[in-house]
């Protein structure tokens, strides 16, 4: 999975949609979000003895890091290794969360040319990836992964990765910690998958300073392969 996403849902409609408590910052819609931004995550909060609805820096930094650069390297984790690798296997016991999201981005080389896709759902069900936090330093600053696993169906056209993308009735007990790791890593069906629309877009999304709606416009007369 690349590294660039959109999530543009408000805290009042998130805190809905998850039934959680707003503790996050004011969230800004992104069309565009790169690692080290911050994004919204739903986690199980201990002293709000339930889920809440917060803001965490996107690439995740082991509490051994001597710093926060090394989260730019681990915006992802793999679902092949999330239960082994030191860096993700304690936050995959514990502190699992949901990462709300309205599609992701992967380009496609073809020759010297690159072509950026958009994944986003077909109807108005809501996105959510699999993700893991933790909280690193003195000041317990917020950082987070997105699971991701092998692509499957027609997704595999743009890239060999993709999130691993939770339905709702699967919330409750990725949230909750523990549990059946291959159960909880399983991904979506193929015949679930048909409801993400791949869509051609414009290559302005390839640049960080560019954010707004039209970078999920579609692009007229491209085909995928």
């Amino acid at each position: 999975m690349c590294g660039r996403y959109a999530t543009t849902k408000s805290n009042a409609d998130l805190s809905q949609l998850f039934e959680a408590v707003d503790v996050a910052e004011p969230l800004r819609a992104s069309w565009n979000v790169a690692p080290t931004d911050p994004v919204p995550l739903v986690r199980i909060s201990k002293e709000h003895d339930g889920r809440v609805l917060d803001t965490a820096r996107w690439g995740l930094v082991p509490h051994w890091a001597k710093d926060l650069r090394a989260g730019a390297r681990m915006i992802n984790a793999r679902a092949e290794t999330v239960t082994e690798l030191r860096s993700f296997a304690p936050s995959f016991a514990k502190r699992r969360c949901l990462i709300p999201a309205d599609g992701w981005f992967e380009w496609v080389r073809d020759g010297k040319e690159k072509q950026a896709f958009y994944m986003t759902p077909v109807g108005s069900e809501p996105l959510v990836f699999a993700g893991l936090w933790s909280a690193w330093g003195p000041e317990s600053v917020l950082t987070c992964s997105v699971i991701t696993t092998a692509a499957l169906g027609g997704l595999k056209r743009v890239h060999d990765r993709m999130p691993l993308i939770l339905p709702a009735d699967r919330w409750s007990d990725w949230l909750a910690g523990g549990g059946d790791a291959e159960e909880l890593l399983r991904p979506l069906s193929e015949r679930d998958l048909e409801a993400i629309e791949v869509r051609p877009v414009g290559a302005a999304v390839g640049n960080v300073r560019n954010n707004g709606p039209e970078l999920i416009e579609p692009t007229t007369n491209i085909t995928l392969f």
